[in-house]
């Protein structure tokens, strides 16, 4: 089976109900690697795999070919029941958040971060675990952080990037330096570049993560909708 690098056509659909899909037709399709239905982002830049809402036999197939073996995965959604060969890992809630209505506001102390932050952004990824952080996925937008005596103790950035919309993720704080602030800035000043550019704001959360949840409401986020997401491993 081969991998297609271009995206099939697809009918018209809202670009946050398949907001990676939508984003590697567009904005990110230098990253995109794509089988039949289903797409992945480079390896290195991000693990998100995109996919229509039922899955068939060819689009696991498909799917199987773009991860390899033994590759772990989340698919959007409830209910996925894969072909013999595959497991279920996990399934939790998901909620996506509109950000029309954030407030947004540049922020001077904030630093775009580059290339050589990489290692220190991985760092405090590490530390703070708010999502999946690669080798290139500073490459995916811009990212913004906060120092302290040099230190990177916070930041913030553009993942996804479906037409008109562009998605705050990478929201992290080192604990040390929690109470202060620093994520809901991080957050106005990116979504105030996110506004100037035209586009709108949006986020997604852990359904669990009621704090996180109640800062974004308290920015002027509203939820869009819940979902799932359902981790899968291909077979061996």
């Amino acid at each position: 089976m081969t991998t297609e690098l271009t995206a099939p056509a697809e009918t018209d659909v809202h670009p946050l109900d398949d907001a990676i899909r939508q984003s590697l037709r567009g904005e990110h399709a230098h990253f995109a690697r794509w089988s039949g239905r289903v797409a992945r982002y480079h390896p290195d830049v991000a693990p998100h795999v995109g996919h229509p809402d039922t899955l068939v036999d060819e689009d696991w197939a498909d799917l199987a070919a773009l991860l390899g073996s033994s590759a772990t995965a989340a698919l959007r959604g409830f209910g996925h029941t894969p072909p013999p060969g595959w497991e279920v890992l996990d399934t939790f809630g998901l909620v996506q958040m509109d950000g029309t209505a954030l407030d947004v506001a540049p922020d001077p102390d904030a630093e775009v971060l580059g290339a050589d932050d990489v290692p220190e952004i991985l760092d405090l990824i590490g530390r703070t675990r708010p999502g999946p952080y690669l080798p290139r996925t500073i490459e995916m937008g811009t990212y913004l952080g906060f120092r302290v005596d040099g230190e990177l103790v916070a930041m913030a950035g553009e993942r996804l990037h479906p037409p008109g919309w562009t998605e705050i993720s990478a929201v992290c704080t080192d604990e040390h330096f929690r109470g202060r602030g620093f994520g809901a800035r991080l957050v106005r000043a990116v979504g105030a570049g996110i506004r100037a550019r035209g586009e709108t704001p949006f986020l997604h959360a852990a359904q669990a993560n009621t704090t996180a949840i109640r800062l974004y409401e308290s920015l002027g986020f509203t939820l869009r909708r819940q979902s799932a997401l359902t981790v899968v491993r291909t077979p061996a």
